[in-house]
């Protein structure tokens, strides 16, 4: 798929040595159709590294998604410079009169914070309002699936005893649902996170559908009955190396961490790790943009409601 990505972001050097089409600005201004039109709000502290993660999982459809990259213009990132914002990046002022196919909610290192704790989180519940009306389906990844269900639904979540940390097996609750068409019975995907959604919450809310959940991590993927609103608890968009470098990261600072699950070969960190959710993440990406977004979406995209 070609995805059209402002000229000079710095993962499109990245993603070209995977083989992976991206169409710059002045390339695509050239083909005469309409693209989706795509809005990611990244929490993420590292959002060079995020934008890649999600670029290479939004790139196996032929559709041309044309990218706009936002933040929450009430938080300062300490971990991105500011040129890169300036240049690369929106605030919600400048896109919240404008309709979108679709949106996605990228996940945020503060879920030991209660949600009201956030700085951010006022802006946070705007942003999720305007959604309901603005975007035809929102794609919530990890803290973002919790803030949108909490928003949303009145759901808490939950601190476990240990992080959440590894690759998990998941099975498939609902198989006719189009955002698992195609997907094995068992799948893997990672997850890091030191809070949980519990199961007995989301039951009570019939608007909500639980589609995957594993054994061992809990619930994983809830849909709302409208396909508006999509909640993924895990991370299926990391790369091979996000859990070794977050495993190097907090035991060089001292913190108590677990060697991530059904990750390294023999759980030893000085192999190089094994990925086997590849495959199931690009699926979802595909399907969500696919069933929830193009398939949904009307053409003329100011009649999006």
């Amino acid at each position: 798929m070609p995805i059209k990505v402002k000229d000079g972001l710095p993962a499109i050097k990245e993603l070209q040595k995977e083989n992976i089409f991206v169409m710059e600005e002045t390339m695509a201004v050239h083909q005469d159709i309409r693209p989706l039109e795509i809005a990611v709000l990244n929490l993420m502290p590292e959002k060079v590294k995020t934008e890649l993660h999600l670029l290479r999982r939004l790139s196996n459809t032929p559709l041309q998604i044309e990218l706009d990259l936002f933040h929450p213009q009430t938080h300062s990132s300490k971990n991105t410079s500011r040129e890169h914002l300036d240049m690369f990046y929106k605030n919600f002022d400048a896109i919240k009169h404008h309709k979108y196919d679709g949106l996605i909610i990228t996940g945020a290192p503060v879920e030991l914070f209660k949600f009201e704790e956030v700085d951010y989180w006022k802006e946070l519940k705007d942003i999720l309002e305007w959604s309901k009306s603005n975007v035809t389906s929102t794609l919530h990844i990890c803290w973002a699936a919790q803030a949108g269900l909490y928003h949303h639904y009145d759901i808490n979540k939950h601190l476990i005893g240990s992080k959440q940390f590894g690759v998990f097996s998941h099975k498939i609750n609902e198989k006719n649902c189009p955002l698992v068409r195609g997907f094995d019975d068992e799948f893997w995907a990672p997850h890091s996170r030191h809070t949980t959604l519990l199961r007995e919450d989301i039951d009570k809310v019939d608007k909500l559908s639980i589609i995957s959940e594993s054994e061992e991590a809990g619930v994983y993927i809830i849909v709302s009955n409208d396909s508006k609103q999509i909640y993924v608890t895990g991370h299926s968009e990391y790369d091979a190396l996000t859990l070794k470098q977050e495993y190097e990261r907090d035991k060089t600072k001292g913190l108590k961490i677990d060697i991530p699950k059904n990750y390294f070969p023999n759980d030893d960190p000085y192999k190089e790790p094994r990925v086997t959710w590849s495959s199931h993440s690009n699926l979802l990406f595909t399907n969500w943009i696919n069933y929830y977004v193009y398939q949904q979406t009307p053409y003329k995209i100011e009649e999006i409601k």
